[in-house]
C-alpha cells in the first residue's frame, strides 16, 4: 500500500472533504486494504498539507460512513466492506470510475427491483393531487425529450420522474432512494439509454397507473420496466 498523498491544500473545496475524498476513494479501490492501519495523524497532515483540525474532521466525516473506525494504542483502522455505508450518496459520488461498469449496473438494477415497484404501487395509493399533476408535467416533458433525443436532457427528466414517485409514496422511509437515485442514476442511464434507447411505453404504463390509482398495474409496469432485457446494461471486462 502506497501512502503518498498529494497536497491539496490549495484546493478551494473544503478541506477535510476533499481529504475524506481523496482517503475514501483509496480505501474503495482497495489500496488502502480493509483491517490495514492508516498512516499517523502527523504524517497525514504532512502527505496531504493541511491542518490536524482538518484531518480530523475528515476521519471524522470516514468514520460516520463506516470506513473508518478510531481506537486507542491501535490508530485509524480501515473496517471491513460489509460495514460500509453504501447507501450514502456522497460515497457513491466518491466511487465514480473505481468499479466495473457492468457490476455497478447490474447491482443498481438489482436494488430497484427491490424497492422501485413497491414505491410506484405506494404512489398510486398515496400521491397528492399536486404531486400526480407534477407527474403529469414530467411525464409530458419525458415524451418531448424521447421525440428529440439529447442524453442530458433525457438523463434529468427521466431522474426526476423516478425521484417524484419515490416522494409520492409519502412514506419517509422511501425518501432516502430517491436522493442515491440522484448520484447513481446518471451513471446507469449512460448505459441504458445509449443511442436512444428510454423505454417510454414502459414510463407511460406507469404514469398511467399512478394517475389512475391503480397500485397493481403501477407495481407490475415497474416491473415490467427493470427486467434487465430491457436496459443495455454494459459488458463485463
Amino acid at each position: 500500500m502506497t501512502n503518498n498523498f498529494t497536497s491539496i491544500s490549495t484546493s478551494s473545496r473544503s478541506l477535510h472533504i476533499q481529504v475524506a475524498r481523496t482517503i475514501a476513494r483509496r480505501i474503495l479501490s482497495g489500496e488502502m486494504p480493509q483491517g490495514s492501519i492508516a498512516p499517523n495523524e502527523m504524517t497525514l497532515c504532512e502527505q496531504f498539507g493541511v491542518s490536524r483540525t482538518a484531518l480530523r474532521e475528515a476521519i471524522k466525516l470516514l468514520t460516520s460512513k463506516g470506513l473508518l473506525e478510531s481506537r486507542p494504542k491501535i490508530g485509524t483502522k480501515v473496517v471491513s466492506r460489509d460495514r460500509w455505508n453504501f447507501l450514502d450518496p456522497q460515497l457513491i459520488e466518491w466511487m465514480d470510475g473505481l468499479s466495473d461498469p457492468a457490476e455497478f449496473c447490474t447491482q443498481f438494477l438489482g436494488l430497484r427491483r427491490a424497492v422501485e415497484p413497491e414505491a410506484c404501487a405506494l404512489a398510486a395509493l398515496h400521491a397528492t393531487p399536486e404531486q400526480k399533476a407534477e407527474l403529469t408535467v414530467i411525464f409530458q416533458k419525458m415524451e418531448k425529450a424521447a421525440q428529440h433525443f439529447e442524453h442530458d436532457t433525457w438523463t434529468s427528466v427521466d431522474l426526476s420522474f423516478h425521484r417524484l414517485i419515490f416522494n409520492s409514496t409519502n412514506n419517509d422511509f422511501y425518501l432516502p432512494f430517491g436522493n442515491i437515485l440522484t448520484t447513481m442514476f446518471a451513471t446507469f442511464i449512460k448505459h441504458s439509454s445509449a443511442h436512444g434507447g428510454v423505454c417510454l411505453n414502459e414510463h407511460r404504463l406507469i404514469f398511467e397507473a399512478i394517475i389512475a390509482g391503480d397500485s397493481d398495474g403501477a407495481r407490475n409496469a415497474s416491473r415490467d420496466h427493470l427486467q434487465s432485457t430491457k436496459h443495455r446494461l454494459p459488458e463485463a471486462v
